[in-house]
């Protein structure tokens, strides 16, 4: 006998709040813009730098939840893939923008390079360890697939070391072409790896990047609507608009929302700028407000994933992500550096590839074991504000 579903549909008096809701961060991001400019036409810097970090901090997080919904549509490991490259781009983006500056002032440069590292440094102490903090004080302890970690964590070692050889010529005798020849090999290795890496993870070992536990949290949902099978199902009509688009809209959609980024990462970049200068804010301090802002979308999605028990999710959005940081941004920087008549090396300073090596080790230790809890998470997040301090006075 065929089973009757009710289908609820929001009172007219709600749909205004389901409506703000879902939409308030398009709202927030593009008026915030749009007062960004009107303040930076008005020579007021401070207010524009601000309303330009709330805009792009808003759309960032639209981006993010239109590429969830992209991401569910593919599946894992496509699914955390598109997430990750979705906020790479906005990343990329940013950092570029900001190293135009250096066209009239050099010293940019080590901003966009401390903002390249302090990416890697919130996705993987930051997001990573507010993810597992919070998931582990709801659930005790958390399961993740132990080759996810394994394969990053490599990764990661040999794009670190690749990072050290530019580093370590700087100090020598040698001279800046040869630093800067030896800056563009490693970008090539880098790129070249990046490709090897992307055929591993979606072709040849893409088990390596799969939940090998299932959600409780999906489980008693599904125990719960097993149990309630006789009583009558009452849904919630969702409108929201990205979720009745094609895998191509949503594409679309995601660029859209970049295109508007990249308005307010002008506003950021120029105006940011000279507000640190004129304020004697370090490069290490830039740097990691720009990452923070780059990633904070991220690390909504992680926590939200975090709360439901995906834990595989997280390690695949903070580990990716720092993946793609690395190997991917670095070497389509130096290509835009180079286009645009910027000399842009890769000779980063002791203190950003020290808390780089020093990331990937905890990292490991955290999560070779394939479970983790609330103690490993806030490791992770004593470790940022150790280098946040130093951060500031380097």
């Amino acid at each position: 006998m065929a089973q009757t579903v009710e289908i609820t549909v929001a009172k007219p008096d709600n749909k205004f709040k389901y409506f703000i809701e879902d939409y308030w961060d398009i709202f927030l991001g593009i008026l915030s813009i749009f007062i960004a400019f009107y303040f930076h036409k008005s020579g007021q810097g401070t207010f524009a730098t601000l309303f330009a970090a709330v805009g792009i901090g808003s759309l960032s997080l639209t981006v993010s939840e239109v590429a969830e919904i992209l991401s569910e549509k593919l599946q894992e490991p496509y699914g955390s893939f598109v997430l990750t490259l979705s906020a790479v781009i906005v990343e990329i983006i940013l950092l570029y923008i900001i190293l135009l500056q250096a066209v009239a002032d050099p010293e940019v440069v080590k901003t966009v390079k401390g903002g390249i590292i302090s990416a890697v440094i919130v996705d993987m102490n930051v997001l990573l360890g507010l993810a597992v903090f919070l998931g582990g004080l709801r659930f005790t302890e958390q399961e993740h697939n132990k080759e996810t970690s394994s394969a990053y964590t490599t990764i990661l070692f040999v794009a670190t070391i690749s990072l050290l050889v530019p580093g370590v010529l700087s100090f020598g005798k040698h001279s800046s072409s040869a630093i800067e020849d030896a800056s563009m090999v490693i970008a090539f290795l880098l790129m070249l790896f990046y490709i090897i890496i992307l055929v591993f993870q979606t072709k040849t070992h893409t088990h390596f990047f799969k939940q090998t536990a299932r959600s409780r949290i999906f489980r008693i949902k599904r125990k719960l609507a097993k149990e309630n099978s006789q009583d009558a199902q009452v849904l919630q009509v969702d409108d929201y608009i990205f979720e009745k688009f094609n895998k191509l809209g949503l594409i679309a959609s995601i660029f859209f929302l970049i295109a508007i980024i990249a308005f307010g990462a002008e506003v950021f970049a120029i105006d940011g700028i000279k507000l640190a200068k004129e304020h004697g804010v370090s490069a290490g301090l830039s740097g990691l407000i720009i990452a923070i802002v780059a990633v904070l979308p991220e690390i909504v999605t992680a926590i939200k994933a975090a709360k439901n028990d995906e834990i595989q999710r997280v390690v695949n959005i903070a580990m990716g992500a720092s993946t793609v940081s690395i190997l991917l941004t670095v070497p389509i920087l130096m290509a835009l550096a180079y286009m645009s008549g910027i000399r842009f090396t890769l000779d980063f300073n002791p203190l950003e590839i020290g808390a780089l090596i020093f990331t990937v080790i905890l990292a490991w230790k955290t999560t070779d074991e394939g479970h983790t809890n609330y103690f490993e998470g806030i490791s992770h997040l004593m470790f940022f504000l150790a280098f946040a301090i130093i951060a500031i006075y380097y």
